[in-house]
C-alpha cells in the first residue's frame, strides 16, 4: 500500500484528525496529537494496514512545537509509515499508544524523560536515562544543563 493510500483510508476514517500527508524521501502523515492512540489501533488491527511493529518514537524539538515520530512497519504486507503529531511546547501531552504496541513503553518513557511529553494513560511513566530528581528535559533546545547535582559540579 502506498502512502497516499494509506493517507486516503486515515482520512476517510477520522476526517479532520487526518491532517496532511508530506511525501518526500521519507512519507509521513501529520495526526492530531489527541488521535494518535485511535489511529495506531486502526492501523494495527485493519486487515489492510497491519502495522504490527513500532519500530521507533522519537520526539524533535522545533522552536514553535515539539513533535512526535512515529515509525510503523507491517510484516504481513511488507509496507512502512510514518506518523507525525505535533503539541505546544508548554505541557505537551497525548495519548499513551503502549496499549496498541508494547514496546512504547520504553520508548514513550525516553521521550517523557528526554522531552517532558507527558503520555496519558501510560503504565509507568517515570525517567528511564535520568535520575529521578534530575531537573529539566535534556533534549530540549532551551534546555540549561543545572550547574550541581546531588553536591557535584554537573560538567558540560
Amino acid at each position: 500500500m502506498t502512502p497516499q493510500e494509506i493517507f486516503d483510508r486515515l482520512k476517510e476514517k477520522f476526517g479532520d484528525r487526518v491532517l496532511d500527508l508530506t511525501e518526500n524521501v521519507d512519507p509521513f502523515i501529520l495526526v492530531s496529537a489527541d488521535a494518535i492512540a485511535e489511529i495506531g489501533l486502526y492501523l494495527r488491527d485493519d486487515e489492510a494496514m497491519r502495522f504490527e511493529s513500532l519500530m521507533c518514537l522519537s520526539g524533535v524539538d522545533y522552536p514553535q512545537h515539539l513533535s512526535l515520530v512515529y515509525h510503523l512497519f507491517s510484516s504481513a504486507h511488507r509496507h512502512k509509515i510514518t506518523l507525525k503529531a505535533e503539541m505546544g511546547r508548554e505541557d505537551p501531552r497525548l495519548p499513551t499508544v503502549e496499549g496498541v504496541w508494547r514496546v512504547a513503553n520504553w520508548h514513550e518513557r525516553e521521550t517523557y524523560d528526554m522531552f517532558g511529553v507527558v503520555f496519558e494513560g501510560h503504565s509507568d511513566l517515570r525517567r528511564i536515562l535520568c535520575p529521578d530528581d534530575w531537573e529539566g528535559w535534556p533534549l530540549r533546545k532551551d534546555y540549561e544543563v543545572q550547574e550541581y547535582y546531588r553536591g557535584i559540579r554537573v560538567e558540560v
